[in-house]
């Protein structure tokens, strides 16, 4: 079976086990319905990474949880890109930037989709600058060093949906990175152009906007990270945030404990939940 989509979960058989899974149907939005509590079955692969999944075993799980595409021993550090769409950028009053804005996180940011929770750090919550981005997330599958942009499209697991956070500090707090809820591959997006971005804060769409807007393509951006530095296997590329986040609007519109997020990217990647607490 071709790699198509793809999920890391515990079935709800047996919560000690890690396993990979194809869903049935490439159309469902697995992190919708499995936030809803459906029961969702799922082609088990035997390997246990999105990496190397190995061939379908002809048996069939239910989801009991999802987990990150990625380990975080699989990702080393994560690459993010800052202002990369146009409306983002004009909606904070910023020039359009000329070559990609790019920072890291650390692996001890990633996190699974829902249940587990973002919990906002005590200075996050004291000045109130707890923000959240919707993102499209690019895997790469292999060792890239130095490739074009017309190479890039050889070096790409698939695609997955990402939640930021507001800038500096709140960037690489552990478990600020959420990813999920699944992985697709180039078989079902040849051009991620055509995705569309959306972010919903308690229900209620904030953020809605297509790739199609970014400054700097998912080619140009995997070549530009790769000129003189090694991008491993496993890289996560988080391909920055439309237009629509807290510190842009008026009044401010920041998270807080209790807050849920969606970020919905369509077709095929689907929902994923995102719940914030404050217990540290």
């Amino acid at each position: 079976m071709s790699f198509k989509l793809k999920i890391i979960f515990v079935p709800k058989s047996n919560s000690s086990r890690i396993l990979v899974g194809q869903p049935l149907d490439n159309d469902l939005d697995v992190g919708a319905a499995v936030y809803a509590g459906k029961e969702v079955s799922v082609q088990v692969f035997n390997e246990a990474s999105v990496l190397s999944p190995g061939s379908a075993t002809g048996s069939f799980e239910v989801i009991g949880r999802l987990l990150s595409p990625l380990a975080r021993e699989e990702v080393g550090t994560i690459s993010c890109v800052g202002l990369n769409y146009k409306q983002h950028a004009s909606e904070v009053n910023l020039a359009i930037p000329t070559v990609p804005t790019l920072f890291l996180k650390p692996n001890t940011a990633l996190a699974d989709p829902w249940p587990a929770p973002t919990i906002l750090p005590k200075i996050t919550v004291a000045d109130g600058t707890g923000d959240y981005e919707s993102e499209l997330a690019v895997i790469i599958s292999k060792e890239a060093k130095n490739i074009s942009e017309e190479e890039a499209a050889d070096y790409i697991l698939g695609y997955t949906a990402a939640n930021d956070s507001q800038w500096c500090f709140s960037k690489g707090f552990d478990g600020s990175c959420h990813l999920g809820p699944t992985i697709v591959s180039s078989l079902l997006i040849s051009d991620p152009s055509v995705l569309r971005v959306g972010g919903l804060k308690n229900g209620r769409v904030l953020q809605d906007c297509g790739v199609d807007d970014v400054i700097f393509s998912i080619p140009k951006l995997i070549s530009f990270l790769s000129q003189g530095t090694t991008l491993p296997a496993g890289t996560v590329i988080i391909t920055g945030t439309p237009a629509g986040v807290g510190v842009s609007k008026k009044p401010q519109d920041f998270v807080k404990a209790g807050d849920k997020f969606a970020v919905e990217i369509t077709p095929f990647i689907g929902t994923l939940m995102t719940e914030f607490e404050n217990k540290e």
